[in-house]
């Protein structure tokens, strides 16, 4: 944990590390930044050399793009000219006055004029005597820079960055391997429904952890190499240029990138918050009461799905808003007009209110979940997809039926929390009702105290006893009580046993008479 810790801090330090302003003499770029406009039109921008800013121009907004070019290209055909002479020739930069403007020159060659603008409400003798103590201290140190000495001396600099950026790597690299081998442990229990389903969150948050911190990782790895790389191109006044190709080609490309992949972080850990939320609550018991525990894994897949839609939609939103801010866009306006928007949307779509405070009723109040049974206004079926939109039926026959919230107005339910096999049967009149009433209640225990049909029966069945009398002889009638959607399988198998108990009984069940 501690080399984690100390990876962690120094891809920070390597992260916020100071680097130079980086603006290369390249001139298919120019100009690079905005500049910023004043209220009487004069804007202002650097002039660079070697990746460093030098001293500001200023023009008005129409002259000013021809200027700032002009400047920055006499500085690089003089820097060139003069960096490029082998012989140790004096640097000479004057001032000069022509037409009532100083005029500086650079080993005799024009440089630049510099204006009222330049100076704003300043001297522009002064300020031209300033630009020529930093032109002359920049070029010198620019032609220091290329000595072999100097090379040889940030070359060194540049491996041990590179030794730093291995280490660093390296111990990221095996604390996640350390973290990946010793997983948290969790305990698995078959003890009750509740502590399984607890468990099952337990595990979907420690695989939404899991992949946070993967990413994370992820992130630090190429933190350090980047950072350390973008380094290593500033030390030398060779490479400074791919410093600024980088700021200039990947810049809004990172910024996205960045957004992304922080909402994507955000998204799985607030999954992980959810999954921790309703696994201990699944635990303390605040859900349940005794005859609920069947139903917890419905409500809780119901609940953890429809929050973490929710958390999705908020998490997607507010990294497209950080993607806006940080590419300089004014996002007021926009979230102003959004509101606007939103408040004309609403008016124009009631229903969907509707069917959002609805879905919202259905799922707190727990009318039904994923995985029940219910009919709705006749139609019927599994209910296969649930949000605060719409509910999605699968009935008997496949079909995939979609009712909109705001339309459940009655909704049988017949999953929940238990379910009845409710079953009649009719026996001739001419037979012992007593008989029959035994061999019923005879064939229920039987299939009650068996291992495989005790799990799906949930108490002893009841028999009713002679339910009415009927066109074709005695209704008689049962109940049998048993767990959520088995109560189907259990009336199936009890017909078969009570059909194969009445024939050996000789007790016949009376056919219409069209069907003779």
């Amino acid at each position: 944990m501690r080399f984690y810790v100390l990876a962690i801090i120094g891809a920070i330090l390597i992260s916020i590390a100071p680097t130079s302003k980086i603006r290369a003499e390249i001139p298919f770029l120019y100009p690079l930044p905005t500049p910023a406009e004043s209220d009487n039109k004069i804007i202002s921008d650097w002039i660079y050399l070697d990746g460093r800013r030098l001293f500001a121009i200023a023009a008005p907004k129409n002259n000013f793009p021809e200027r700032f070019q002009s400047v920055q290209q006499n500085l690089q055909e003089i820097s060139h000219n003069y960096l490029e002479t082998t012989t140790s020739k004096e640097l000479k930069v004057q001032v000069r006055v022509s037409r009532d403007l100083p005029v500086i020159y650079i080993n005799d060659q024009y440089l630049m004029s510099v204006t009222s603008e330049d100076a704003k409400q300043g001297d522009q003798l002064t300020l031209a005597s300033h630009l020529v103590d930093t032109l002359r201290n920049s070029l010198e140190q620019a032609k220091k820079e290329r000595q072999t000495q100097f090379l040889s001396e940030q070359a060194k600099v540049a491996a041990a960055y590179l030794i730093i950026m291995v280490i660093m790597s390296l111990g990221l690299r095996l604390c996640q391997l350390r973290l990946i081998k010793f997983p948290q442990k969790i305990i698995l229990s078959n003890s009750s429904e509740t502590e399984r389903i607890a468990t099952k969150l337990q595990q979907q948050q420690q695989l939404n952890l899991q992949e946070v911190r993967k990413r994370l990782f992820q992130l630090l790895q190429a933190s350090i190499w980047l950072s350390g790389s973008f380094l290593i191109l500033g030390l030398f006044p060779y490479t400074r240029l791919f410093q600024l190709v980088i700021l200039t080609i990947a810049q809004i490309p990172l910024r996205f990138g960045l957004a992304a992949l922080g909402t994507y972080v955000a998204v799985r850990f607030t999954y992980a918050l959810i999954d921790h939320f309703t696994s201990t609550i699944v635990s303390s018991g605040m859900l349940l009461t005794p005859e609920s525990s069947q139903r917890l894994q419905l409500r809780v897949s119901t609940f953890s799905g429809v929050t973490k839609g929710i958390s999705t939609i908020i998490c997607i939103g507010a990294g497209i808003l950080m993607a806006l801010v940080s590419l300089g866009v004014d996002v007021l306006p926009l979230l102003a007009g959004a509101g606007l928007i939103g408040v004309a949307l609403s008016l124009a779509s009631q229903n969907l209110i509707k069917d959002a405070i609805n879905g919202f009723l259905i799922i707190i109040e727990d009318q039904y979940a994923l995985g029940d049974v219910i009919t709705v206004d006749g139609v019927g079926g599994l209910v296969e997809n649930l949000n605060l939109r719409m509910t999605q039926l699968r009935d008997a026959e496949g079909r995939l039926i979609t009712i909109p919230n705001s339309e459940i107005k009655v909704v049988a339910n017949l999953s929940n929390r238990w379910s009845r096999a409710d079953m009649s049967f009719v026996v001739s009149y001419q037979t012992d009702v007593d008989e029959v009433l035994k061999l019923m209640e005879k064939v229920a225990s039987d299939m009650y105290s068996e291992s495989l049909w005790e799990q799906q029966i949930m108490e002893a069945p009841t028999v009713l006893g002679v339910d009415n009398f009927g066109e074709y002889g005695l209704v008689v009638r049962i109940w049998i009580k048993t767990k959520p959607l088995k109560q189907w399988d259990v009336a199936r198998e009890y017909r078969r046993r009570l059909k194969i108990a009445l024939e050996e009984a000789g007790i016949n069940i009376p056919v219409p008479f069209f069907l003779k």
